[in-house]
C-alpha cells in the first residue's frame, strides 16, 4: 500500500501542476552566518527567519559530520509547503525536466513501456516508430544491465531513470530473452519518443466510439481529441465514450478545449477563484463539431484536476452522462515560483470551482498525506455519493442525485439535479472496476512469465504463436492469437514448473474467465502493441460495458438539459 501511496502521490502532483526543480550538488561544509536583518520587517516573519538562522548557525557550527546545505534547505522548503495543503511542493530539478517533456507530449528516450515483475524490470511494449522497435527489443525482454550498471535489483523507476537522457546519446542496454542462450546487447541512440494524451481510440460498437485520454492534459491533447473525433466519424461514429480514468490532470487551456468539443459555445467550463482574483476567472466553451453526440464520460479514483474540470462541466450541464466511481476531488491551483538553481517551488493560490459552483477540492484537513492519496482509493461506503436514478420516460427530470452524508454545499444543476461540492465529482451511475484479488494478482503475474516463453517460441506445440516483430496499428480479431484449450493446458504445465509463483495449477478453474482475458491481453500486447492489449481489457471492462447501455440516457438527459437551460 506504501508503495501504491508514492506512485498515486507523484502522479497527481507532477500531472497537475506546474513544477520546478532543485539541484543537487553534493556535501560541502562552510561557516554559517545569521543575516542581519534590514529596515523593520514583519515581527514574526522576522521571528522566523531569526529562528532558522540561529538554528542553521547552530548545526553548521558544532555538527560533528559533513552538512548538505542544499539538501537541509530543500527539506525546510518543503516541511514549509507540507503545513499548507497537500499539493504545494517542491521539487528536483528531473522533476522539474519530466514535467516539461509530458506537457511536450514527449520525452527522450528509447520507447519502450516496462514493468517491475518479482524478480526485475521487464520489457511489457515496445512503442511504434522509436529507437527500440528499430533496434529489434521485445516484449518480455528481462532488463540486466544499463550502461554497464548491474539493473537486476532495479525499480522501473530507476531504470527509466537511466535509459532515459538527451536526444542523439547512446545507452547500451543488456537483457535476458526466453529462448536465447546467453543475454542480449544492444546499443540504442535516444530519440523523441510520443506520449500522447489519447492512447487508444477505435469504433467499440457498431456507431459508437471509444477515446481513451487517459495520459494527462498536455499541449497537444485538445489537437489530439479533435483528430480522434474525425476519425471515429468517418468511420461512422454517432456516439462517443470519453475515458478519463486514471487521468492525473495537466494544463488548464487544454482542458478548456477539450470540454469546448462537447459544449455550445458560450456555456461557462469552470470557474477560477483565489487572492489574486479580484474577480473570479471564468473560462467558458469556444464551441466544438461534437454538441450534439451522445455522450458518456468515465471516471474513476486517479481521475483528478482538469480532467475533474471536463467531467464537471459536462454534468453540470447536463451534457452526458458519467460512469464509474468518484474521482480524486483535486481542485487546488497550483502557480510556479522560481527559484535560484533551476529551482522552483508550487504554491496554492486558487481554487477551481464547476459551472454551477461546485467545489471539486476534497477535504484534506484531518488526516495525513497517507490518509489522502491511499485511503481514498478504498471502497468507504459511508461516504461515497450514491449515483443518481437513471432516467426513464415516465420521468420528466432526472432524480436529484442523493447522497447519505453530503461533503459540501447542495447545487442545483441543469435539468433540476442536485450534486454536491468538496469530494470530486460523483458519477450519474456508480460502477466498480474489475476488481483486483490476491489469486487474479498472481494469475496476472504468471500468465506474463508463461507468454514471454509462448511469443518467443519456446512452448512446444505452440511455436505458430511466437512474435519476431509486432504489427502495429492492427486491430485484433477474436481468431487472433485465440486461447484455446491447448493453450490453457500449455498454462497449466507452466505453473508446475515455476514454483516461485505460489499458484496451484488447479487455482485457475475458479478464474477460468479472468485467465483466458490476461493470456489474450498479454499476447495481443506482444504481438500488435499495448494499445491492442488494452482493447482486448476493454471488451471485458464492466464500467464500460456499463456506459455502453448508458448511452440511450445520455442521449435523453442532455435534451432535458437543452430545454431547460432554454427556458431558464
Amino acid at each position: 500500500m506504501r508503495k501504491k501511496f508514492g506512485a498515486i502521490a507523484i502522479i497527481v502532483i507532477l500531472a497537475s501542476t506546474i513544477v520546478g526543480g532543485f539541484a543537487g550538488r553534493g556535501q560541502r561544509r562552510r561557516a554559517y552566518v545569521p543575516k542581519q536583518q534590514a529596515g523593520k520587517p514583519d515581527a514574526t516573519a522576522s521571528s522566523v527567519e531569526s529562528s532558522y538562522d540561529e538554528a542553521m548557525a547552530l548545526v553548521s557550527n558544532n555538527y560533528a559530520g559533513d552538512i548538505d546545505y542544499e539538501r537541509a534547505t530543500q527539506a525546510a522548503v518543503q516541511g514549509m509547503l507540507s503545513t499548507l495543503d497537500p499539493h504545494s511542493m517542491f521539487f528536483s530539478r528531473s522533476e522539474f525536466r519530466k514535467l516539461h517533456e509530458d506537457q511536450d507530449s514527449r520525452f527522450y528516450g528509447i520507447g519502450v513501456s516496462i514493468l517491475q515483475h518479482r524478480d526485475g524490470v521487464y520489457i511489457q511494449a515496445i512503442v511504434e516508430g522509436t529507437p527500440a522497435a528499430r533496434a529489434g527489443l521485445r516484449y518480455g525482454d528481462h532488463i540486466l544491465e544499463v550502461d554497464g550498471h548491474d539493473a537486476r535489483d532495479w525499480s522501473s523507476a530507476e531504470v527509466s531513470k537511466n535509459v532515459r537522457g538527451d536526444r542523439g546519446e547512446s545507452v547500451h542496454v543488456k537483457v535476458e530473452r526466453a529462448g536465447s542462450e546467453a543475454p542480449l546487447n544492444f546499443t540504442i541512440v535516444r530519440d523523441a519518443v510520443p506520449l500522447p494524451s489519447i492512447r487508444n481510440s477505435f469504433i467499440v460498437r457498431p456507431g459508437i466510439g471509444y477515446i481513451g485520454l487517459t495520459g494527462g492534459f498536455q499541449s497537444t491533447s485538445a489537437d489530439e481529441l479533435r483528430e480522434a473525433i474525425s476519425n471515429l466519424k468517418s468511420q461512422g461514429m454517432r456516439q462517443v465514450i470519453l475515458d478519463l480514468r486514471g487521468n492525473p490532470g495537466g494544463l488548464l487551456d487544454q482542458a478548456v478545449k477539450v470540454t469546448s468539443q462537447f459544449l455550445a459555445r458560450g456555456q461557462v467550463i469552470v470557474s477560477v477563484r483565489g487572492r489574486e482574483y479580484a474577480q473570479p476567472a471564468v473560462y467558458r466553451s469556444s464551441g466544438g463539431d461534437s454538441e450534439d453526440l451522445p455522450l458518456v464520460v468515465l471516471i474513476n479514483r486517479n481521475t483528478a484536476s482538469a480532467s475533474e474540470i471536463v467531467a464537471g462541466a459536462i454534468q453540470d450541464h447536463g451534457r452526458g452522462y458519467i460512469v464509474g466511481e468518484t474521482s480524486f476531488g483535486k481542485g487546488l491551483v497550483q502557480r510556479v515560483f522560481n527559484l535560484p538553481f533551476q529551482t522552483g517551488l508550487t504554491l496554492t493560490t486558487a481554487h477551481y470551482y464547476t459551472p454551477y459552483g461546485r467545489l471539486i477540492q476534497r477535504d484534506y484537513s484531518n488526516g495525513s498525506l497517507y490518509d489522502y492519496y491511499v485511503r481514498h482509493d478504498a471502497a468507504d461506503e459511508t461516504q461515497t455519493q450514491k449515483p443518481s436514478h437513471e432516467l426513464n420516460p415516465a420521468q420528466p427530470l432526472p432524480s436529484p442525485t442523493p447522497t447519505p452524508q453530503p461533503t459540501g454545499p447542495a447545487v442545483r444543476t441543469a435539468a433540476g439535479r442536485i450534486f454536491y461540492g468538496g469530494g470530486g465529482i460523483s458519477p450519474d451511475v456508480e460502477v466498480k472496476p474489475l476488481q483486483a484479488t490476491p489469486l487474479r494478482t498472481r494469475i496476472a503475474e504468471e500468465a506474463f512469465y508463461f507468454t514471454r516463453e509462448l511469443t518467443n517460441g519456446t512452448i512446444s506445440g505452440l511455436e505458430n504463436y511466437k512474435v519476431e516483430t509486432p504489427q502495429f496499428g492492427h486491430d485484433p480479431r477474436p481468431t487472433d492469437y485465440a486461447i484455446t484449450d491447448r493453450v490453457i493446458e500449455a498454462f497449466r504445465n507452466f505453473i508446475k514448473r515455476d514454483t516461485a509463483s505460489g499458484l496451484q495449477p488447479n487455482q485457475i478453474d475458479d478464474e477460468m474467465d479472468f485467465t483466458r482475458l490476461r493470456l489474450r491481453e498479454e499476447v495481443v500486447t506482444a504481438a500488435y502493441s499495448q494499445d491492442a492489449g488494452v482493447r482486448v481489457l476493454l471488451e471485458s471492462d464492466p464500467q464500460l460495458l456499463k456506459a455502453l447501455d448508458a448511452l440511450p440516457d445520455a442521449k435523453r438527459l442532455a435534451e432535458l438539459a437543452r430545454e431547460s437551460e432554454s427556458y431558464s
